[in-house]
């Protein structure tokens, strides 16, 4: 009998988003992504919940209101920057902008328009206020290891060492 998702299973998953109203794929993530169900939750609880029984090769469809998961929409995280003020490399529609706050707190902006003067800013996830259709494959369940347990999915891979380059002190 096929492994079921449940807590303490070792879960991997290929998923993409769609807006419900147009069914543009909004985000696809098409390699595995691996969490611990239960100890870990990568996705809005409604998807963790749905997920619940299902076995390797399932494919399931969950409707998620992104209001719901987000928030509603706030402008004050939408900023217009001078273009001069932004460097080059962040110039372009579409770029992620990872920053950070004066309380140290990180928040992701995407570059949403540009024009000859300006940068616009958008501090609000991409999701929110949309209603969105999460189509869900799952790839593999199994029983997680102590690892993957205390990791809540795969635990972090040691850095790679070129032993050609150490010299003795």
């Amino acid at each position: 009998m096929a492994e079921t998702v449940r807590a303490g299973k070792y879960v991997e998953l290929a998923y993409k988003v769609s807006d419900r109203q147009t069914g543009r794929v909004l985000t696809a993530v098409e390699f595995p992504l691996g969490y611990v169900h239960g100890f870990n939750e990568i996705l809005s609880p409604a998807i963790h919940a749905a997920l619940e029984g299902r076995a390797a090769g399932d494919v399931i469809e969950v409707p998620i209101d992104g209001r719901h998961i987000f928030g509603g929409r706030d402008e004050s995280l939408v900023v217009v920057e001078r273009l001069e003020n932004v460097p080059e490399e962040y110039r372009q529609v579409g770029m992620s902008i990872l920053m950070e706050n004066d309380r140290g707190e990180l928040r992701t902006f995407h570059v949403t328009r540009m024009d000859e003067e300006t940068l616009t800013l958008d501090g609000n996830n991409p999701l929110c206020e949309r209603e969105v259709v999460f189509r869900l494959e799952v790839l593999a369940v199994r029983d997680a290891t102590d690892a993957e347990k205390a990791a809540g999915g795969p635990p972090p891979a040691a850095p790679a060492v070129d032993s050609s380059r150490l010299r003795p002190i």
